[in-house]
């Protein structure tokens, strides 16, 4: 089960401003002219008005002003300092839709500059009524020529900002380079470099044959490791490349499970403008340090209830690029939910959220009242990831957010004449029970654990009495795991997204999930003391 990324999603709010309309280069030239006079003058480098007064009159809509001032030469920091009062906020459907002052560098050209840091944006998201100060200080980035300013009711609902002498002048630069400093070696502990592809440290090919894994001399596989959770959340995530290499390198993981999602494949969200190639570029990133250290990478469209025709769009440019690459392997859709067998497998109508199909029983005009879409299928995704060509192995989840796979054994399962390499995933939680279905699909096919765990915290959608001590299900659950050799990655690599395997970014294994999973990753068998 997923949950929303909060820190993630705050790190997105950098992101979501939609690039700055570029500014005419005579303007930034004649503003970068008349700012040392007009320092003198206002002690602001902020030509005209200094004072702002937005009220949303629209709900979701973006209400800001966009100030722009010349930056004078030789300049090395900034500050940017105001009086503001918050009042009537109702924040809007995002984390970060509240107001704020957010501030970007551009060149002399009038464009946003890229690739370089700009300054954080400062947010309120509660009324404040009475005056109070805030201040923020930054180092001036090499071919910054001038800053532009926006103070934002970011998509709110309703609200009123207020803002009185806003003062842009030099500063110090020792603070905001102290500052700067610590970011980086926060950076550096939580990034790694990028790796080029190493095809001669690359894994041997899978294939399938009956229940087993094989590689292309025969030899078994046994996929074990760890699902990130980040890029399905986040575009910009950069969290993935460094767990990725915690996971095989200290933590012994042979697969890493890469939740990806097609809006941001296909860059269709607000706050990506590059049609998605920075967030291809990721998980190529992703891909190449895992193959480069002898891991296998489950590529997981990370969608929920039943395949769209967009999905299918999805694998035809997702396995064009890894056609048959040996590290990857596809899972073609991460939880089907609400829907029947046939629905599943052969496609249909898909009813209105919350609702089994019954496609069967509704005219046309009933499906369309019905707010439902018509699904492709599993076999439509799998028809258009083999229409490229590629013969990678691929993963076809059960019903019932991946809980259950009886269907497999029942009649169900797929066939898969231009790749004929399927393994059935199963998802299982400590609020789970009947592990013994998952045997007549195991006796016959490679089933893969792709997400399981437990977690301290118990979740308020599942009855707290039905969610068992993680203490008590995490050894047991590894136990079955390892008695029937199901191949599985632990969700997840993550801080905050629950069941959660971190309890910091440090890599500290969490010991209620994070340290059985090490543990078992390093070989140790678990004695499962109970069936669920």
């Amino acid at each position: 089960m997923k949950r929303t990324l909060l820190a993630c999603l705050l790190f997105a709010a950098v992101c979501a401003l939609p690039a700055a309309a570029g500014v005419p280069a005579n303007v930034i030239a004649a503003q970068r002219a008349k700012a040392p006079a007009l320092l003198e003058k206002t002690g602001s480098l902020l030509p005209g008005e200094r004072s702002f007064s937005l009220e949303q009159t629209v709900p979701g809509k973006m209400t800001c002003k966009y100030v722009v001032a010349g930056i004078p030469d030789g300049a090395k920091a900034l500050r940017l300092s105001w009086r503001e009062r918050v009042t009537g906020l109702v924040k809007g459907d995002k984390p970060w839709f509240d107001a704020r002052v957010i501030s970007e560098f551009l060149g002399a050209d009038g464009k946003k500059l890229q690739y370089v840091r700009h300054p954080q944006p400062v947010y309120t998201q509660k009324d404040r009524p009475d005056w109070f100060e805030r201040k923020i200080e930054f180092l001036v980035p090499e071919g910054a020529a001038a800053l532009a300013v926006m103070p934002s009711l970011f998509q709110v609902k309703a609200g009123r900002y207020e803002i009185e002498n806003m003062v842009l002048a030099p500063a110090d630069p020792e603070g905001p380079r102290r500052e700067a400093e610590k970011r980086d070696r926060q950076e550096a502990a939580r990034y790694v470099a990028p790796e080029k592809p190493d095809p001669s440290k690359f894994p041997r090919p899978l294939h399938v044959e009956g229940p087993k894994v094989l590689d292309d001399r025969g030899n078994e596989v046994w996929l074990q490791g760890v699902s990130l959770s980040g890029t399905e959340s986040v575009a910009h995530d950069r969290q993935a490349e460094k767990s990725t290499v915690v996971a095989i390198e200290q933590w012994g993981a042979n697969c890493i499970r890469v939740p990806v999602k097609d809006d941001f494949w296909f860059g269709k969200t607000g706050y990506q403008n590059d049609g998605g190639e920075d967030y291809r570029a990721l998980i190529d990133r992703v891909v190449a340090l895992a193959a480069n250290r002898g891991a296998y990478v489950v590529l997981d469209l990370h969608r929920f209830r039943a395949p769209k025709p967009e999905h299918a769009e999805f694998w035809k440019d997702a396995a064009a690029r890894y056609k048959n690459h040996p590290a990857v392997l596809f899972e073609l859709f991460n939880e089907p939910h609400g829907i029947g067998w046939d629905v599943l497998v052969n496609g249909g109508w898909v009813g209105e959220a919350g609702k089994r199909d019954e496609s069967a029983f509704l005219t046309e005009e009933e499906k369309k009242a019905n707010r439902g879409f018509e699904s492709v299928g599993i076999k439509g995704l799998l028809a258009a990831a083999r229409s490229t060509g590629a013969r990678n192995p691929v993963i076809v989840s059960g019903l019932t957010w991946t809980n259950d796979l009886t269907g497999w054994a029942d009649g169900w399962a797929m066939d898969d004449p231009d790749g004929d390499d399927i393994l059935y995933s199963w998802h299982t939680y400590n609020w789970h029970r009947g592990w013994k279905r998952v045997l007549p699909v195991a006796e016959k096919y490679p089933v893969f654990v792709g997400e399981c765990g437990g977690d301290a915290k118990k979740m308020d959608f599942i009855k707290h009495s039905d969610q068992e001590d993680p203490n008590t299900f995490c050894p047991d659950l590894l136990g079955f795991i390892q008695d029937h050799r199901l191949h599985w990655t632990g969700w997840c690599m993550h801080t905050a997204s629950t069941p959660r395997l971190l309890l910091d970014w440090d890599y500290t294994p969490t010991p209620f999930w994070g340290a059985y999973v090490v543990r078992a990753l390093h070989g140790e068998h678990f004695d499962m003391k109970r069936m669920r």
